[in-house]
């Protein structure tokens, strides 16, 4: 069969006619199966979601309760069939919970990766290729000057400020919802013994993935800080917050911006960043290519981002690629993620 049979894009996202399905749907639609808990894949108003339990705790964190008319939850690697289309779950390493698709039917497999990244991070399950026919790919850092440093030398660069400015606060901008709490672990495992804190668009965010297992250390919330207490520490914030009345409190403040697009300077300069710190949750240029390779796929779609470049090279690579064109995915959580009540459609129920 042809594989746009089984999933092609929709304005409402991916769609799978025979499964009667749709996969991070960028609108409310009756069935969806959903990636990961960042606002721009997960939205509210579905009327089912299928997603690893992480990502339903977390949706249900930024949402409430009622974000969806049903929910179900998947672990990872337990296949089932819906309208009989199997269903299969995979670590992408992006985040807490975050998944990848791997839909089968008649022959043919489709991965869908979401956001994804490979290497190691401690606050979440490793990238895990999954062998199929069309493999569908984000391509955020689809460029060759996109390619990420390790992630501990640029914590060494936040420590080793810390220690020659221990006067001054030194404030993190970091995505809400994973990257936030990224940068702690890895401040935790560079030897930082000190509280961290956080901005309180984070605080429930932050307690759920110290509530899941990982090690965060002790995390306070920045409003109830003394001055003195703020010299010398870890303040991390929505990069929003950084020039908003609320970072005016902190002593003479150091500031950084954890973020792959920090590889750009002209970025930094715009944010008024003093610190930059390149750390992505999101493949750069050599690890698509790897993860793509990694698959044995025949076939590469590119959902979004630098989607020309990551197609001309697959092209190059003796592959069938194109672009989807896809709008409504890219940069998630420029702002502090706070939570939306939205209506749900009635209940249903994926299988």
């Amino acid at each position: 069969m042809r594989p746009e049979e089984l999933l092609h894009s929709t304005p409402q996202g991916l769609y799978s006619p025979v499964g009667d399905f749709h996969v991070d749907p960028t609108r409310p639609v009756k069935r969806a199966i959903v990636t990961h808990g960042h606002s721009d894949h997960a939205r509210a108003g579905h009327g089912a979601v299928l997603a690893t339990r992480e990502t339903l705790d977390i949706m249900a964190i930024r949402y409430g309760d009622d974000f969806a008319g049903s929910t179900q939850a998947l672990p990872y690697g337990e296949r089932i069939e819906v309208n009989g289309v199997g269903v299969t779950l995979h670590p992408a390493g992006h985040i807490l919970g975050s998944a990848q698709v791997a839909l089968d039917y008649k022959g043919c497999r489709i991965v869908v990766s979401g956001d994804y990244k490979p290497g190691t991070d401690p606050t979440c399950a490793p990238f895990e290729p999954v062998a199929c026919d069309v493999f569908i790919s984000e391509a955020t850092f689809g460029l060759p000057v996109f390619r990420h440093p390790d992630p501990a030398e640029e914590t060494r660069k936040l420590l080793d400020s810390l220690a020659l400015f221990p006067e001054r606060a030194h404030l993190v901008g970091a995505y809400a919802l994973g990257k936030a709490q990224r940068v702690i672990a890895l401040a935790r495992a560079g030897g930082h013994e000190r509280p961290i804190y956080v901005h309180g668009a984070m605080e429930r965010l932050t307690a759920y993935y110290a509530a899941q297992g990982i090690a965060l250390g002790e995390v306070r919330l920045a409003r109830e800080a003394k001055p003195a207490d703020l010299a010398g520490a870890i303040i991390v914030c929505p990069p929003s917050a950084m020039t908003d009345l609320w970072a005016r409190k902190f002593p003479d403040p150091v500031t950084a911006f954890a973020s792959g697009w920090m590889r750009i300077r002209a970025r930094a300069r715009q944010h008024g960043v003093e610190l930059p710190l390149i750390i992505s949750d999101h493949a750069d240029w050599d690890d698509l290519q790897d993860a793509v390779l990694a698959t044995g796929c025949s076939e590469l779609w590119v959902t979004h981002g630098q989607e020309d470049a990551l197609v001309h090279w697959a092209l190059l690579a003796g592959l069938r690629a194109r672009p989807l064109h896809m709008v409504g995915y890219g940069e998630e959580e420029a702002e502090t993620g706070a939570d939306v009540a939205v209506e749900p459609s009635a209940p249903e129920r994926l299988v």
